[in-house]
Formats: structure tokens, C-alpha cells, sequence
């Protein structure tokens, strides 16, 4: 069975060069669309398919695409809009190879505007009958070159009969058959091969005689051929009409639309299939025995009086003898079903002259109107403007209008006029209020509310408030004046409004007739809200000439308009600038909305990732355009990208929404690229140079390409390693990435070696993505490039990575799959693939070293006995010795602005500084395409001693977040600050803005001691002041010693021109060999996880409630590597006691065993934890004792319950009050109902205490004074930060940033674990656990910023949407967690806790919590030490990974 819409989708796939689909309104999506999509995936046809919106121009976009194609079909269901807008391009679309095929359901109102437009006009009752006359037209319109519209009705489900694919093309460009007396049976039989063709017979249809049509036109002519040549193809008729009845009737039916088959005694329905061209004997369907002619038509409402058809029959009939012209009735009906008994009534009535309707009338007055749909993303913006404008907004084309002013009501066109006269109305209010105040006998009291309102007209508040005052001394005077009953009846335009329109992308296609014109130059004060969807990974399969963003372009050039670009999931702070802005300016205002989605389900972090992926690219620049600043002499334009801010002249000439901007400010960017040309020179002279003398040196010698694709670097040394080595047996070899080549030049090439490793579920890395890519196209093709190319590969990977025998093809596979492709595409092995494992004993080199004497073998160097005198790999340790003590050429590196990188080496020195490099990776694949270097930005991250800042300190912060960085700031799970998105020149001003307020980034990453973290304990004020200044002591202590920092920030000189050298008394020059992490608890509040640092201190309260000491504990540590079991995690161990006074020495002792016993030739196996584990526990804190001079005491009891923020309000032992805010994985942002960015700064600005950031990555407002209580609880439930009403399960969540920022992560965390515990936690409500804290993180990758291994549920990221998933680990942090499932999507996750949970629900033990219950249920094995971590991993029992397969 198949709907007409699915066999004319078909046809028009397989006969169309070009298909211009229009869209419906949303939610509703096109079902050609779909059909589209389907056959796209089975059919090796290909047509370009552009999509055209509802509000769009479709007539534009066929006359732009229909001259160079041999034949373009339009698809869309019949909307007035749409059909007006063909009309009105009609004369030049007739001329074109064109097909409209249109949709109707029971009216055909719209699409006979058509009817005396387009040459062509067919009308399709069935399925069977859409496919073929598809066909028909599809024909009619290639050969003819001729436009052919095709009406079908698309209510039914036939079976259809459809053409072969493969015959399609063949029938459209077949010969043209010449016409004969008749087509289908007219007139006798066709003969074309024997075969009589007709209808229900030979003789005719239904025992009426065959119809005599004479060609009345040349068009008919050229109907009759194309007919002929389907009818020949399909072996069906296709009558241009159809006859039912007796062959005299006393009354003859036109009928025209969906009319069912009626039997009556002496009528004849004449069903039409052909409206244009009507051949003119159609009279002979109407016999001499006819007295009446009646017209049915579909119509639910005609504007005029008689129709085309009926004009057009009239007209015919006419040309007969006075006396024998039948009675001409002209007759509308809607529903098929009322036919049969509607022409019984009328035959039984007098025929009368003017048309009458069947059943009740529909037009456009009684329709049933609905509102529009509004599509719940925009609601991100309409909110945004009720926020900011509240009862002043007026959305002058709001949906709900439609119901009191119809369907019209949500035109651009009718909202201009509606605000037209709104305005015409306040300003006769105004007038008429000053005219009142000249008249003399108003009361006093009445003159100065006069006087007042006219001077606060356009206040947003005042206007109202005092309007209002001024209505209700109106009402109540005495005084009688038409003028007073004037403005009370204009008493509604007293508050000044905000006036927006709301309108979709569709605007800026057509913009005179879309009404964007006539808003620009009508110089009214009304704002233009323009929403554009349109995806930027689906940019391409738009219609290039349909720049919606030009609209912006557009109104810039008209001079008095502001104009804004905007984008809510990228600077949701720009765009509240600029909607109040647009506020403000006294004119016409345009704001261009970015909010790209295909469909209402798209989730938020679809839309987000879209939105960076246009604002980053230069696809959608958000500035902002003010005409009043010009008017001033200031500039008027400001990039508020800061993305493209540092490559400003490429970004203009890019695809953009200001590339013409160029021609007017071509002075725009010259400074930041003057310098560019004697650059470019000397690297080309520097390039050539090198390129001769490498041509002089290999005159001789085979040559050997070696090529490499790596993200981590493994692969590049191994790369390296090799043309290293053929340099010394005499090779000439070259070496680079992968994506330095192309197909062709890699077809040039005679020997090439690759070595390439693994990134993702199997994918290439990074750097050779491009190339596999074109391979993998130029095998689909067929062809074979490297007929001269002798190659061989060698893959790095880990076998053990992907441990699920379905995912086993994932080892290895880029290398493998390269192998192959090379074969594939004509190349030839010189070697057979190597493959290296990080499993061996010897990890890749095992490999490696079977695969490397195989290439010298090839070129018959094998025998050659070489020295190789390699330089040992450049390492950390040789770059910190080598730095000055940590300078570097970092301050070389900051005035370089050919790059917006750092050199590589620096990269690691920078670290130490609190800075990480980073490249926005949902663009990097982008940016490669476009040839240009990666979105370089940094991290910065700030120290800050116990978590503790001021409000001033956390003031600057906000303002750094929006003039430096991304706009947002996060608190991190080391309880400090952290900046993403600061590019290089920022740097600098970032770090003395920081240091401005006290604050310093000095140590907060690198092989030092970091951010030491302490417990918030809300309610211990006295306690926690005094581990708080404990934290601030270890920190100082060991903080390093260099003066690079204050050099190279903050601009302090080097002392007597570096006579005066720099020491580090703790450090030395090689630092630490890893990071060290210190934490302070305090029992019973495991809250910064003590367990999981490197060193911590419990502390031990007296039982006067004095703070005693510490207990101390070493080892912890949370890094591993995935698949290498020579890495783990690891919770720490007690040793002993200390004093508050001796814990800073105690600290420096244990971080000085550390220095001098760690692993500096493995920096996977540095960290405290393996030095501990490799020298023993007891052998460690011995030589620690030993450096103390004294035995640590004995360890005192302890207490822990829970290691998550007690959240809401506490008041501290001191009397004054705290409330702990939960902010979701600690990012402060303001997005749609979370301003909690906004509502921070605002307590900031009135708080007198102080802010803690807890290891959670949540904030306790803390030390408020009572009087200041009732304030900040207005604030917190203004911004709804008060909001405590979560699961349980979300106020214990964790997850680290991830992309798009980090450069280690392997998958989604931060932006993806709140829409993981969407899913979960309605498990946990259905099982009653909403309130039941379980604590649950995830991170990006295994590096353990998040501290998922002490997680009681962990997800730990492998590939993007691909997991470790993790249970087990202790509620308070005390116990490591155990690998549950090796690799897990969402939908795996979601299958294993459902019964997972409702079984913790229903069986656990009175106060147990989930860790310990899967311990006990079976589903994971305990896990005992850090070194036992790997064992029983995969579940116990029939939960093994194994078992559950």
C-alpha cells in the first residue's frame, strides 16, 4: 500500500535533476522530506534537494536553479502563502522544466490561482493516478520545456503500481512519439504494438462511447504526445478526462476534486483530469439530450463570483445553437460524502443562476482557527525579553492573537500596521494630554499629573505608575471635557511598551515582501526579533543564495536602523545587551537570533554544540550595529566575537553576515595583518632554502616518506624514530602528518610509511582525518590513484582497550583500515602491516620491532650496520631543568601574534602558572577544513588557599569571566576558580587582574603543590578559621620560589640584569616529578574526599572543641590509563599524628621523599601513590620520620558519614548565618530562568562576608550578619538560586569540564551528566529513592579530575558516548570503586541501574547506601588497595561482563 505523496516523492527523486521542497509549519515536518531521506539510502540517484520554509520565496529559488536543470520539481502541500507567491513569479516559471507537484487534502481554493498561470494544470484523484500522472508531467516538462502543475489528493492508501528505477530516465529522454487521432482509446484504439489501450474496455469507458477530444491548442498537442508516450511506458490510461453514465443524459456533471462514483438515472459525470489547456470539443461529452450542465467543484471559499472552470465551460458551451444550450449551474461543495443526496435535492429543484454551496459554507471568517505553534527552543528568547521587559513587553504578532483577529494576525505585514496605529493612538493621547493641560479649569492636582506624565512619557516605570495615577483623577473629576473622555479612552497607551515582532528565518529571503522592508523604512520604534534554525553543519544543503543573515547587512545600509547579532547558547550576557539596546534606540531595530536545531527534539546540548561551532567558525559573528554612536563620532560597530576577534580580516572575507563591510572599512583589520608580508617572505626564503639543500643531499638515494597521524605523540615518536634512522642508513626521508598530503600528491609518491595510532571508537586521530576521509570517498568512486605508490603501515593500539568481543575491531582499526583502503585503491604492500600493542611486554616497541627491519629490507639496508646515535626524547624533565626556573621563552611566546598558540615546551611551563592551552574542539574539524590553525584559548586557573574569597575578590572574577574569557567561570573540584576561552593576548591582563585583588595563579597546576583545599563546615565557624589559616600556611610553604611569574605577568624586572639568580629551597630545578594535592577534613564531613590526595590531614578535635591536630595520610591519588594495569587509582593511608604547628613541616618532608624517590623516566607511573606502593608504606614513612628528625604520634579516632555539601541555610557557632548554593557541576553562567551568574554579582555587591567554594564545586554564601539575612534571601529567590528542590541524586553529581575545552577528553561530561541524570533519577523517583543521596561523577577521561574512583556510581569516558562504568566505591569516600563495565553507552547504562536500583530499593539494609549494597548484592567485588584495583573488575557472578552478555 502507498499514499500519493509517496509515489509522486518518488518520481520526482528519480526524474528530477533539482527538488525544492517547501516546508510546512512547525512541528509538522515534510513528509516529502522523508520520503526523500528514505530513497536516498536505497536509490544510487542523487538530485540536489533544497528546502525552502513555509514563509519563504520558493518562486526565487526555482528560477534560480530551473534554467541550468533538465528538469526541477517543486513538492509542497497546498498553503495560500505558498501558492500566492508561485503566482506572482508565474510568467517567467511557465517558461521553465518545471513540475509543481502540490498536496491537497478537500480544497482546492489555493491551487487554482494556478489555473490560468502555468500552461499546464492536472489534477490526480488516487495514488495510482498521482504516479502516473507524475510521470506524465515529469515528461511534459522535460521535453517540452514548459511548466506543469499536478494537483494530487493525498487521503488514501492503494496499492500502487510503480515504474522500475532504472526505466525512469530512460522514459523521460525517450524519442517524442507522434500524436495520433486520439490518445488512451479516443477515437478507436491506439495500435502502438498491438494493444488496444482504454478504459473499462475498448470500446470505451463504462459503456459510454469513447471520447472524441480534438486538439483544441498547440498545448494540447504537446498534452497528447507526452500522454502517448506514458501510456506506451505504463501500459495504464491517462485520460485528460473520464465519463460515467448513460450515453443521454438529461443532466451532464463537471466534476473537479475528490468525488466519489454516483449512480443516477440520467445524469453523466464527467470527471476532469486535464484543466489547462480544457480542449475545446469538450462538448462532445454533452449531448443534444442534455438540458443541464452542472460545475462541481472543490472549494472551501472562492473570492469571486464564478470560477475559472466555469467561465471557461460557459465559454464552450456557448459556441452551440441558442436552442440547444443547456442550463449552466455553477456548484462548490467541501465534503465528498454530501455529493450523492446533494444531487438528488438539486435535480429535484429549479436551476438557478447563481452558484450554490453545498452543505455549510467555510470561509475564511468561520473557519476553526488555531494557534500557531511556537517551537519550544525560541522559548529561550521570548523568555529572555519577558524577563527583561515584563508587563511592557507586547509581542505585536503573538500567536495568541489569532483567535480574536484570525491567522493573519501572525503576518510581519498585519503587526506593522497594528503597530502603526498603536503608535498613531499614544501620540493623539499625548497630544490630547497636552491639550488638557491648556485647559484653565482643571483642578491643580490634575495639572501636575498632566505635567508629570508628559514628562516621564517614555520612562519604562514611571509612565505606567503615573498614567495610572492620572486615569483614576480622571474618573473621578468632575469636570466634563470630550478631552477627558478622549484619554480615558486611550487610557491603555499611557505605560510605554516595548513593541517586538517575532518573526522566523524566512524574513530575510524576500525582504520586500516578507514586510522586514517596509518595518526598516517606516522609522517606527519597533523591535525585529529574527530567528534563524538553520544548523551550521547543514549549511550546504541550504540554498547558497538564500543568506538569511544578509537581513542584518540589509538594515546596516539604511543608516538609522541598530542592528544585532546574536546567539543565546553562546553569549547569553551579549545578548541582553544588545535586546536592551535595541530597546532603547528610538527607530527601527533588527536582532538577528541564532538557535539552530531540526527539530523540536534536538536537546540543548545539540543546540549548544551547533551554536560554538557557527560563533567560533565566523558563520554567525555576534556584533552589534548602533547608528546613534555614528551619529556621535564613535564607532559604531563592535565584534563581540572573541573568537575571531584575533584573525579579524580572514573572518571578513569568509562566509559571513559582513563580508561587504570590507568595501566600506577596508581599514578595518590592516594593523593586525600589516606585518603578516615580510613574515610570509622570510619563511618562504627560509622553506626554499632548505628544500634545495635537501634536493642536493638526496640526489642519490631512494627516497622514503614516513607519515603520521597522533594526538597523544606515541605514534610522531615512533614516526620520528624511524626517519631518524633511515637518515643514518643513507635514506633521504621526509617526514610529516598525514593530512600534509593529498590523494594526488600522494600519488606522486613512491614509497610511503605510515604510522598512525588510534583515537575515539576507532577513528584516525586528529591530524589524519582528513586524508582517511578522502580515501574512504575515492574508493566509494572506484578509482585507483596509486597505481605507482608502494607503502606499508604500522598501527598503534590497545588490545585490551575495547574489551567486549563486539568491539574488538575497534583495535587497531585505523591502521587497519588504511592498509586496506591503499590496497583498494591500487597501491602495493612493501611490508605487511605492524602492529603495535600497548599490551605487550615491551607495550608498541614489541611490535615495532618485528615491523621496522621490513622497510630497511625493501630498500636493501637492512645489512647496513649502524650506530644509531638517537637523541633521547625531549621530556619534562629536560624542559623544567632547561626553563630558567619556569620561564622559558614564555614571554617571547606572548608577543608572537602570527599564532594564537604558545610553542609546545612552553606549553608545559605554563602550567606552573595556573595556564593550560586549549582548542575548542567542536571546531576543530572545521577549522582544519578551512586551512587554518586550531581555535587556540586557554585555562586559567586561580589559587586559592581553603576555597575562601572575599565578595571584591569574587567581583573580579565575574568581570575577567566576561572581558577575558567565555563569559562564565567555573569552581572547580580543587575549590578555585577556572577561566576557559581566554585567548593569548588576554593572558597578561587576565593574570594582573587576578593579582589585582590578592589572588595569584601561581602553582594552581604543575609538578608542584597545588591549591591546598580545606572542608567549608558551614556551622564550625571558630573550627573553621583555624584549618582554614592551617591551609593558607602548608600552601605558602610550599609555594615555589621563583620570580619568573612576577617577571613575566605582572612586568617586575629581573634584579641587576640577572646577576641576582633565582633558587627554589624546596624545589630545586626539576621540581616535583608530578603534581601533589594536599586536602584538610573535618570529621564527620568527608567533603573535599582527603582520601583521594596526595597528602591530607584530618583534623582531631580535643574535647574542649579545640582543634588538636591532624591526622595525616599519604598515597592517595586518582589518575589512570585506560588499558595499562601498571596504573591505578589509589585512596590514601593513615600514618600517624601530627600538631597543627608541626603540619607544615610535616607536609614539606613527605613532598621532599616524594621529590627525590618519584619516577621522573615514566610520568605515568610519578605520582606519590606508585612511590609508595614501590618503596612500601612503612619504608616511606620511615624515611619521612627519618627527614623530621622525630617518629610521628599515633593516629587518634575519627569519624566519617558522608563526603557531599550540606545544602540551605546554617547559622555557625558564632552567630552568624551560611547557605550552601548547589550549582550544577559548578559552572557560573546565566542562561534562561538560572541567571545565577547575575544573582552572584548582585549578593557580591551587598554581601560583607565572605564565599566558599567547596570541593563539590558548589558555594556557601557565608559569615552574613542577621539584619543582612531577609536581603539575600530576596536575591536568592529572585534568581532562584535558593532552589534546592533536586533529587538526591543531583545534589551529589560531580563532572569535570570535558569538551569542548580539555584536550584529554575522550567524551562528554560536564554538558552531558545533567541530561544522564534527567534519565536516571526518574528510576530513582519511581522507586521512591528522589531524597536518597547517591553519589554519582563522571569525567571526560581517566585522568580523575572529577575523583570518580571513589564514586559509589562512576562513568569514566573512553569515546565520545562510550564509558567505563564503575561501582562500588565508599559514600564518604573511604573506598575505591571497581570497573563494572569496561565500555557502556546510555542506553546500557539506563538497562543496567533500572533494576539495579529498584532492587537497592527494596533490599537494602537500614541506612545502607548504594556502594555498599551492590557489594553486598554480588554485583562488584570489594575493592581492598589501589594495586588490587583490576581484579574482579567486569561484576561477580552471574553480573560478570561476561555472564550478562
Amino acid at each position: 500500500m502507498s499514499s500519493a505523496t509517496s509515489s509522486v516523492a518518488r518520481v520526482a527523486y528519480l526524474a528530477s535533476d533539482i527538488i525544492v521542497d517547501s516546508q510546512p509549519t512547525l512541528p509538522s515536518t515534510s513528509q516529502f522530506a522523508k520520503e526523500y531521506s528514505s530513497l536516498s539510502a536505497t536509490s544510487s540517484r542523487r538530485p540536489t534537494i533544497l528546502s525552502v520554509p513555509l514563509g519563504g520565496d520558493p518562486g526565487s529559488t526555482l528560477l534560480r536553479n530551473g534554467s541550468a536543470a533538465g528538469l526541477i520539481s517543486f513538492t509542497s502541500s497546498a498553503a495560500a502563502q505558498t501558492v500566492i507567491r508561485l503566482v506572482l513569479d508565474a510568467a517567467e516559471l511557465s517558461s521553465l522544466p518545471l513540475v509543481l507537484h502540490l498536496a491537497v487534502k478537500n480544497d482546492l481554493s489555493e491551487v487554482l490561482l494556478l489555473h490560468s498561470a502555468i500552461p499546464f494544470f492536472l489534477v490526480s484523484r488516487t495514488p495510482q493516478q498521482a504516479h502516473d500522472n507524475s510521470l506524465l508531467a515529469s515528461r511534459l516538462a522535460r521535453t517540452e520545456k514548459k511548466a506543469v502543475v499536478h494537483v494530487f489528493y493525498d487521503a488514501k492508501n492503494d496499492p500502487v503500481e510503480v515504474i522500475p528505477e532504472s526505466e525512469v530516465q530512460h522514459f523521460l529522454l525517450s524519442e517524442k512519439l507522434a500524436s495520433t487521432n486520439g490518445v488512451n482509446g479516443h477515437n478507436g484504439t491506439n495500435e502502438h504494438n498491438g494493444h488496444a489501450i482504454s478504459a473499462n474496455g475498448t470500446n470505451g469507458l463504462n459503456g459510454h462511447p469513447s471520447i472524441i477530444v480534438s486538439p483544441g491548442s498547440e498545448l494540447f498537442k504537446l498534452y497528447e504526445r507526452a500522454a502517448l508516450s506514458t501510456v506506451v511506458r505504463i501500459r495504464r490510461a491517462c485520460l485528460p478526462l473520464s465519463v460515467h453514465g448513460p450515453s443521454e443524459p438529461h443532466t451532464v456533471i463537471f466534476g473537479l476534486g475528490d468525488i466519489p462514483s454516483v449512480d443516477i438515472d440520467g445524469v453523466s459525470i464527467v470527471s476532469l483530469s486535464l484543466l489547462t489547456p480544457l480542449p475545446s470539443r469538450i462538448l462532445d461529452v454533452i449531448p443534444p439530450s442534455a438540458s443541464r450542465v452542472i460545475i462541481l467543484e472543490q472549494l472551501q471559499r472562492w473570492n469571486t463570483k464564478w470560477t475559472p472552470l466555469y467561465l471557461e465551460l460557459v465559454n464552450i458551451i456557448h459556441q452551440r445553437e441558442v436552442e440547444q444550450q443547456p442550463h449552466i449551474q455553477s456548484v462548490y461543495f467541501s465534503d465528498p460524502a454530501q455529493i450523492p443526496i446533494a444531487i438528488l435535492k438539486l435535480l429535484q429543484t429549479a436551476p438557478s443562476s447563481a452558484p450554490i454551496q453545498l452543505g455549510s459554507t467555510s470561509t475564511s471568517s468561520n473557519l476553526s482557527l488555531e494557534v500557531p505553534h511556537i517551537p519550544k527552543h525560541e522559548s529561550s528568547y521570548t523568555k529572555i525579553l519577558s524577563h527583561i521587559f515584563g508587563e511592557r513587553l507586547e509581542v505585536s504578532n503573538s500567536p495568541d492573537l489569532v483567535l480574536k483577529q484570525g491567522a493573519i494576525a501572525t503576518s510581519p505585514e498585519f503587526a506593522l500596521g497594528r503597530v502603526r496605529g498603536q503608535l498613531d493612538q499614544r501620540n493623539e493621547l499625548i497630544r490630547s494630554v497636552r491639550k488638557l493641560l491648556e485647559v484653565k479649569d482643571i483642578s491643580p492636582e490634575l495639572h501636575k499629573l498632566c505635567s508629570q506624565w508628559v514628562l516621564v512619557k517614555d520612562d519604562d516605570a514611571k509612565s505606567r505608575s503615573v498614567g495610572n495615577e492620572l486615569v483614576t483623577v480622571l474618573e473621578s473629576s468632575k469636570f466634563s471635557s470630550p478631552i477627558i473622555d478622549r484619554i480615558l479612552a486611550l487610557r491603555a497607551h499611557f505605560p510605554t511598551r516595548s513593541r517586538w515582532i517575532i518573526g522566523s528565518d524566512a524574513w530575510s529571503y524576500d525582504l520586500g515582501a516578507s514586510g522586514l522592508h517596509h518595518a526598516i523604512a517606516s522609522g517606527l520604534n519597533i523591535n525585529i526579533l529574527i530567528i534563524d534554525t538553520l544548523p551550521y553543519t547543514s549549511r550546504n544543503s541550504a540554498d547558497p543564495h538564500r543568506r538569511k543573515q544578509d537581513a542584518g547587512l540589509y538594515a546596516m545600509n539604511h543608516g538609522d536602523v541598530y542592528v544585532a547579532s546574536v546567539a543565546v547558547y553562546s553569549s547569553y550576557a551579549q545578548v541582553l545587551q544588545a535586546v536592551m539596546e535595541a530597546d532603547k534606540h528610538k527607530g527601527p531595530s533588527v536582532v538577528l537570533a541564532y538557535l539552530p536545531y531540526q527539530n523540536e527534539d534536538a536537546p540543548a546540548l545539540e543546540v549548544l554544540k551547533e551554536t560554538k561551532l557557527a560563533v567560533d567558525a565566523g558563520y554567525w559573528p555576534l556584533y552589534r550595529w548602533d547608528p546613534v554612536k555614528e551619529a556621535q563620532g564613535k564607532e559604531p560597530f563592535t565584534l563581540d566575537s572573541d573568537a575571531v576577534k584575533n584573525d579579524l580580516q580572514q573572518f571578513l572575507d569568509r562566509q559571513n553576515h559582513l563580508s561587504q563591510l570590507v568595501r566600506s572599512k577596508p581599514e578595518l583589520a590592516t594593523e593586525l595583518v600589516s606585518s603578516l608580508g615580510e613574515n610570509v617572505k622570510e619563511a618562504r626564503r627560509k622553506k626554499a632554502q632548505q628544500a634545495y639543500d635537501d634536493l642536493v643531499v638526496s640526489l642519490d638515494a631512494p627516497p622514503l616518506v614516513v607519515l603520521y597521524a597522533s594526538d597523544g605523540g606515541t605514534a610522531e615518536k615512533f614516526a620520528k624514530r624511524l626517519a631518524n634512522r633511515g637518515k643514518a642508513r643513507g635514506l633521504s626521508t621526509s617526514i610529516g602528518t598525514i593530512d600534509s598530503m593529498c590523494i594526488d600528491t600522494l600519488s606522486q609518491e613512491e614509497y610511503v610509511a605510515f604510522v598512525t595510532s588510534v583515537a575515539g571508537q576507532g577513528e584516525p586521530p586528529q591530524n589524519g582525518r582528513t586524508l582517511f576521509k578522502a580515501l574512504n570517498a575515492a574508493a566509494l568512486r572506484g578509482e585507483k590513484p596509486f597505481s605507482k605508490l608502494r607503502y606499508s603501515v604500522f598501527a598503534l593500539g590497545d588490545s585490551h582497550y575495547w574489551p567486549r568481543p563486539e568491539d574488538a575491531h575497534y583495535y587497531n582499526k585505523p591502521g587497519k583500515d588504511l592498509d586496506a583502503r591503499l590496497e583498494q585503491l591500487g597501491g602495493e604492500r612493501f611490508a605487511d602491516i605492524g602492529l603495535g600493542d600497548d599490551q605487550d611486554a615491551d607495550g608498541p616497541d614489541t611490535g615495532y620491532k618485528v615491523w621496522e627491519p621490513l622497510v630497511w629490507k625493501t630498500f636493501g639496508v637492512d645489512n647496513i650496520e649502524v650506530k644509531e646515535a638517537e637523541p633521547d626524547p625531549i621530556t619534562n624533565e629536560h624542559i623544567k631543568a632547561a626553563s630558567g626556573y619556569l620561564r622559558g621563552t614564555i614571554a617571547e611566546g606572548l608577543e608572537d601574534t602570527s599564532t594564537g598558540a604558545l610553542d609546545p615546551s612552553d606549553t608545559q611551563l605554563t602550567k606552573f602558572h595556573g595556564i593550560y592551552q586549549q582548542d575548542d574542539r567542536d571546531i576543530r574539524d572545521e577549522r582544519q577544513a578551512q586551512g587554518v590553525e586550531p581555535a587556540y584559548s586557554f585555562m586559567i586557573r586561580v589559587r586559592t588557599p581553603g576555597g575562601v574569597c572575599t565578595p571584591e575578590q569574587w567581583l573580579q572574577m565575574d568581570r575577567i569571566a566576561d572581558e577575558h574569557g567565555n563569559g562564565t567561570f567555573k569552581i572547580t573540584t580543587r575549590a578555585t576558580f577556572q577561566f576557559h576561552g581566554v585567548i593569548k593576548q588576554h593572558l597578561k591582563p587576565s593574570i594582573q587582574e587576578i593579582n589585582k585583588v590578592l589572588l595569584d595563579t601561581l602553582a594552581a597546576c604543575g609538578d608542584v603543590n597545588r591549591n591546598v583545599i580545606c572542608s567549608a563546615i558551614p556551622s564550625l565557624s571558630r573550627l573553621h578559621a583555624q584549618v582554614y589559616n592551617f591551609a593558607k600556611l602548608v600552601s605558602a610553604h610550599l609555594l615555589p620560589r621563583t620570580t619568573a611569574y612576577h617577571e613575566i605577568w605582572l612586568d617586575k624586572k629581573m634584579v641587576a640584569g640577572e646577576a641576582v639568580k633565582d633558587f627554589e629551597p624546596l624545589y630545586g630545578e626539576f621540581y616535583l616529578p608530578r603534581k601533589f594535592k594536599i586536602a584538610v577534613a573535618v570529621p564527620p564531613t568527608n567533603d573535599v574526599d582527603v582520601f583521594a590526595n596526595d597528602l591530607g590531614f584530618i583534623a582531631i578535635v580535643d574535647e574542649q572543641g579545640e582543634l588538636a591536630g591532624f591526622n595525616v595520610t599519604i598515597g592517595g591519588g586518582m589518575g589512570v590509563t585506560h588499558g595499562n594495569k601498571k596504573t591505578y587509582p589509589r585512596v590514601a593511608d593513615v600514618i600517624g599524628f601530627c600538631t597543627v604547628h608541626q603540619g607544615p613541616i610535616v607536609a614539606e618532608k613527605i613532598m621532599l621523599t616524594q621529590r627525590d624517590n618519584g619516577n621522573r623516566a615514566d610520568r605515568k607511573n610519578a605520582r606519590l601513590k606508585y612511590t609508595i606502593d614501590r618503596m612500601g608504606l612503612e619504608a616511606f614513612k620511615a624515611e619521612v620520620e627519618s627527614r623530621l628528625g622525630y617518629p610521628l604520634a599515633p593516629a587518634r579516632p575519627y569519624t566519617f558519614d558522608r563526603n557531599i555539601d550540606d545544602f540551605g541555610w546554617s547559622t555557625g557557632d558564632d552567630g552568624r548565618h551560611h547557605v550552601m548554593l548547589f550549582i550544577e557541576n559548578g559552572r557560573i553562567q546565566d542562561e534562561p530562568d538560572r541567571d545565577f551568574k547575575t544573582g552572584l554579582r548582585e549578593i557580591a555587591k551587598i554581601h560583607k562576608g565572605t564565599f566558599r567554594l567547596t570541593a563539590n564545586q558548589h558555594i556557601s554564601v557565608s559569615e552574613i550578619s542577621t539584619e543582612d539575612v531577609p536581603e539575600i534571601k530576596r536575591i536568592l529567590a529572585k534568581y532562584k538560586l535558593d532552589n534546592l528542590n533536586h533529587t538526591g541524586l543531583r545534589l551529589s553529581s560531580s563532572a569535570c569540564v570535558a569538551f569542548p575545552t580539555c584536550g584529554l577528553a575522550m567524551a562528554e561530561s560536564e554538558r552531558y551528566l545533567p541530561v544522564l541524570i534527567d534519565k536516571v533519577e526518574k528510576i530513582c523517583e519511581e522507586n521512591g529513592l528522589r531524597n536518597d543521596s547517591i553519589v554519582m561523577r563522571m569525567t571526560g577521561c581517566p585522568n580523575g579530575c572529577a575523583r570518580p574512583y571513589v564514586a559509589e556510581v562512576a562513568f569514566v569516558g573512553k569515546a565520545p558516548g562510550s564509558y567505563s562504568m564503575l561501582l562500588g566505591g565508599g559514600y564518604y569516600g573511604q573506598r575505591l570503586n571497581k570497573i563494572y563495565r569496561e565500555t557502556v553507552s546510555e542506553p546500557e547504562i539506563l538497562a543496567i541501574l533500572k533494576p539495579m536500583i529498584k532492587r537497592y530499593a527494596l533490599e537494602r539494609n537500614e541506612g545502607e547506601h548504594f556502594g555498599d549494597f551492590v557489594i553486598r548484592a554480588g554485583y562488584i567485588a570489594l575493592t581492598t588497595s589501589g594495586k588490587e584495583w583490576y581484579e574482579g573488575m567486569g561484576g561477580e557472578g552471574q553480573y560478570r561482563e561476561a555472564a550478562a552478555a
